[in-house]
């Protein structure tokens, strides 16, 4: 079964358990921590947040339970400390495999439209059971999951408070949901000049925000808005022939081959390597790709023309993309 028919089988069966799902603790409502310049968050009506259940989503997340060798949890390719990113090219899955594309991080995730690089699912809900069962990821059937932790009396007690059930996979997806949703992070220098006026660039630090957006650069042409993306799916030239279709892989249509979704650069300088495949080890890498003008592909994005930036620009671009690390989650890495 390829990993689009599982997430369908996935959809199903969350679908059919909606008559018997309830919560129990709608009262304990979960108080999110959001800046005044960030937009409040699209909630799902059928899964709001409540203190019970991010914290049981919180325990879920680091579980190592939901490997089938008992090795990993979520958090083993999405670590704290790195904005909830990886700090390696693709991270490893059970017995040492490898994945297909680099962890990108799950800071802000609340806000984004889409997840994976490609676009193909559209909740965070949903977005829980792809890596499960994929071979170079848990490879493990959501079965066994619920297996294990209806073993664990603490999780029957959690489940019973937050769902009024046992436990299920619905539940597993929807406290893992809630816990992601409340990973929203703004406060960077960048936010600190910006936003609150309460501190300055330093004279490097604003030359970079200048070329950042200026015309030549075209960065801020897709890495714009609070969030620096707009969340299109852009083929940025990394490739003449892309062994992954991208976007494609969703639509099917060869005009999107190579396209995949424009990423944040909020916590960029933390979150590397970079690219969908993690082939870019620096910013410095990052930013003589786009310099280049990329290779050839007949959907590369128009505003990649390349252009010509002095190492103390190059410096000074790099200077600015740091202002906009956040450093709490540094600070917190249990969270």
């Amino acid at each position: 079964m390829n990993k689009s028919n599982r997430l369908v089988l996935g959809a199903i069966l969350i679908a059919i358990s909606v008559a018997f799902f309830s919560c129990s603790d709608q009262k304990e409502s979960y108080e999110l921590n959001i800046p005044e310049w960030f937009p409040k968050p699209e909630i799902p009506a059928d899964n709001p947040l409540t203190t019970k259940k991010v914290k049981l989503g919180k325990q879920l997340f680091f579980d190592a339970r939901f490997s089938s060798d008992f090795s990993l949890s979520c958090a083993s390719c999405h670590l704290p400390a790195y904005a909830f990113s990886d700090t390696v090219a693709f991270s490893s899955g059970v017995h040492k495999r490898s994945g297909e594309r680099n962890s990108p991080t799950l800071v802000n995730v609340a806000y984004k439209p889409h997840f994976f690089k490609d676009g193909g699912i559209e909740s965070l809900e949903l977005q829980a059971l792809a890596p499960i069962d994929h071979p170079g990821e848990m490879d493990i059937s959501t079965t066994t999951i619920v297996d294990r932790l209806r073993k664990d009396s603490l999780y029957q007690q959690s489940f019973k408070e937050v769902f009024n059930s046992g436990v299920t996979m619905r539940g597993i997806t929807y406290a893992l949901a809630a816990y992601q949703r409340t990973l929203i992070y703004g406060n960077s220098k960048y936010d600190r000049v910006v936003h609150e006026k309460s501190a300055s660039f330093s004279d490097l630090e604003k030359r970079g925000q200048n070329l950042f957006n200026s015309d030549s650069l075209n960065c801020s042409k897709c890495h714009s808005g609070v969030f620096f993306t707009n969340y299109s799916f852009q083929n940025n030239g990394l490739k003449a022939n892309y062994a992954d279709s991208g976007r494609a892989k969703v639509t099917s249509d060869p005009d999107d081959a190579g396209k995949f979704v424009v990423l944040t650069l909020r916590n960029v300088e933390v979150t590397g390597p970079y690219m969908y495949d993690g082939s870019l080890k620096s910013l410095s890498q990052v930013i003589d790709h786009y310099a280049s003008g990329g290779s050839d592909h007949r959907n590369k994005s128009t505003l990649i023309d390349g252009f010509s930036l002095s190492d103390n620009n190059k410096k000074a671009l790099i200077a600015y993309l740091k202002t906009l690390t956040d450093k709490e989650f540094q600070q917190n890495p249990n969270q």
